[in-house]
């Protein structure tokens, strides 16, 4: 299983304003549609392939779902595919939603 921590919305948001990580949502696509973090890549079995090509494999990666569960194995499995500082967002996109802004269509 590969290496990843799991991080506070508060210090995503951090990062994120910072400009200092890349943010993946793999919620499913209806979802990340009706909302979604600004700046957010959306992650399925289609789009995967590609943002592991062309993404920088040394800028750290944020991955967040609905809660927080399903985040931690997709982080895993990035950094088991070379990226080298991944994290979790605790809380998920539920959580971001009750704090910050997000995208609407």
């Amino acid at each position: 299983m590969g290496n990843f921590s799991r991080i506070s919305t508060e210090h995503a948001q951090g990062m994120l304003k910072e400009g200092n990580a890349q943010l993946v949502d793999i919620r499913d696509e209806q979802s990340f549609a009706a909302g979604h973090i600004e700046g957010a890549r959306h992650l399925d079995n289609t789009t995967l392939q590609s943002f592991i090509e062309e993404a920088d494999p040394d800028q750290p990666v944020i991955v967040y779902c609905y809660h927080g569960n399903s985040s931690q194995p997709a982080a895993s499995f990035l950094n088991e595919r070379g990226f080298e500082e991944v994290y979790s967002m605790d809380g998920g996109f539920e959580d971001w939603r009750s704090q910050y802004p997000v995208k609407q269509p």
